[in-house]
């Protein structure tokens, strides 16, 4: 039997699992619109392209499936950019479907053609270099294969985005329903080499004061309770990386916190002055971890890394031993070794455990870090923390393995965290907040009404201060307090909120986050939190020492 294109569009979208799609109509695009109306795919209308993005790339981190998007041509697709550019940077499996003008006008001067001939806007160049695979569908004749291509990378480990645009006039034509059949909708076999467990086992059975270095790969390969094991079992202090807060708790034990430029500096002084061995455990010891690839990180010690992506393994420093494997299968097998050979616990006569963060109870940032230890508290299972500022949090939240913390890394985009966290909810119920500063909240607040269109309960924290909060810091240390460009007039955010139609509350006060946590409804309803901070009030970071 015989479909038309857009329905096959939306049979394939159906067949990998795509349950939303976030985006917004426009002509060129309203044949597969149509076809999802008796879809069970639900759509989304956001209020900005670059939104329904974010929105998707939020979708898959929290649910490990595809987020989808989908726009008509022209800015339609060029709205979607920065969205895009930061899946690619997470390494995300975002489906972008795009419409574009008919094929018999291409190169004509089509309204809002972007089939690059002729001298319009080539679509395909713009979204080469952020996504893993693009493709204009011109023809039918090889659809089946450029469906099973888009299929191959999007349900491959560590993908990315896909754009898939379909011209009007294609997507009415009709071809072979069956034509879906010859896609492979199962992920590729992955091969592994086989664990040389027993050389790991070796090294930190040698060592005398190791530290694990957990990395976002630990989340990705559900590693949490293998690290948390090896590190109790043998008393090994854990740092993790900024997108591996959580994988142990930060609250209590073993915990050195978060190893990165903007953190609070403990993980660090521990690994330079005492750590013989580090094992790097799906960690890709980036700018953030590194403190730009800090020689004395790394001196004089024994390093092993563990990675399920080999393009990670000694990327960027030489390893004494680097293995390609799954971590927790490898990390099981070094426990069986360990245990079997009753290896003895570390000594922890050089661990002081935590110690507190950049702060403290008459710290400039006191309100701040009084805001997170009570959201820790108060939520320590089933949270959801979009965070675009992470200067903060890396410090302050200390995250427990229930809660999920998303920081806003890929290319650190301002105007990400509400939209993220809008697409995240759609995937996953449970308390959400989104935490940014007032530059950037200016940059996505639009999609606050989607949230409201949608009835999506949201908590938006908004530090206002009035300026770019890093810009001004720079300006204040390096360029001789030539503030240009970074302050700004902030709205009434109590009349903002009241013309969104969602709750407001102002934190001057210790007191006000005593009354937000114990009156406000924050998983039921959307809450725009203002927490009040002064302009002047810069982050001490360990590399300004």
């Amino acid at each position: 039997m015989k479909i038309a294109v857009s329905e096959l569009i939306v049979r394939f979208m159906e067949r990998l699992g795509v349950t939303h799609a976030f985006g917004m109509p426009g002509a060129h695009i309203l044949p597969v619109y149509d076809r999802l109306y008796d879809s069970g795919i639900k759509t989304v209308l956001v209020k900005h392209e670059q939104g329904a993005a974010f929105m998707a790339g939020g979708l898959a981190r929290v649910s490990g499936g595809i987020g989808a998007c989908i726009t008509t041509a022209g800015p339609g697709a060029t709205n979607l950019v920065t969205g895009i550019a930061n899946a690619y940077a997470e390494k995300l499996p975002i489906l972008i479907i795009t419409g574009e003008t008919s094929t018999y006008i291409f190169g004509k001067g089509g309204l809002q053609e972007s089939s690059g001939e002729g001298g319009a806007l080539d679509q395909a160049a713009l979204f080469s270099g952020i996504t893993r695979y693009h493709k204009i569908v011109e023809r039918t004749d090889y659809l089946g294969q450029v469906l099973n291509q888009a299929a191959r990378i999007l349900l491959s480990p560590g993908s990315g985005p896909v754009l898939l645009s379909f011209p009007y006039n294609v997507q009415k034509e009709m071809v072979e329903e069956s034509l879906l059949d010859a896609v492979n909708f199962r992920a590729p076999a992955t091969h592994r080499r086989p664990t040389p467990a027993d050389e790991l086992a070796a090294l930190i059975e040698a060592s005398r004061y190791p530290v694990i270095v957990a990395g976002y790969g630990c989340l990705q390969a559900g590693a949490q309770g293998a690290v948390a094991h090896l590190s109790e079992a043998l008393n090994i202090p854990v740092a993790t990386s900024l997108k591996a807060k959580g994988v142990v708790d930060e609250g209590v034990g073993l915990s050195l916190g978060s190893l990165g430029v903007t953190s609070d500096g403990q993980a660090y002084r521990y690994i330079v002055d005492h750590a013989d061995l580090v094992l790097f455990l799906g960690a890709g010891f980036n700018e953030r971890t590194s403190y730009l690839w800090d020689s004395k990180l790394l001196a004089g010690k024994k390093i092993a890394q563990i990675d399920i992506d080999e393009a990670q393994l000694e990327k960027v420093f030489k390893a004494d031993l680097a293995i390609h494997g799954d971590i927790g299968d490898v990390l099981n097998d070094v426990l069986a070794r360990v245990a079997a050979g009753s290896a003895e616990r570390k000594t922890l006569d050089r661990f002081s455990g935590q110690q507190g963060g950049v702060g403290g109870a008459d710290s400039k940032f006191s309100l701040i870090e009084r805001f997170y230890a009570e959201l820790a508290a108060r939520f320590p299972q089933d949270a959801m923390v979009f965070d675009d500022n992470i200067i903060f949090a890396q410090s302050f939240f200390k995250v427990s393995p229930g809660n999920r913390y998303f920081p806003n890394s890929g290319i650190s985009s301002l105007g990400h965290a509400i939209p993220a966290a809008i697409g995240a909810r759609f995937a996953r119920p449970g308390p959400t907040f989104a935490i940014l500063g007032d530059g950037g909240f200016q940059m996505c607040c639009m999609e606050i009404m989607t949230a409201v269109n949608y009835c999506i309960p949201l908590n938006i924290v908004v530090i206002n201060n009035a300026t770019m909060g890093l810009i001004r810091k720079n300006q204040y240390q390096l360029y001789g307090e030539r503030f240009i460009d970074c302050d700004f007039v902030n709205p009434d955010f109590l009349l903002l909120a009241r013309s969104f139609g969602i709750n407001h509350r102002k934190i001057e006060t210790e007191a006000d986050i005593d009354a937000l946590f114990a009156q406000a409804d924050l998983a039921g309803s959307i809450n725009l939190i203002e927490i009040m901070l002064d302009k002047n009030a810069f982050p001490d970071y360990l590399s300004d020492r």
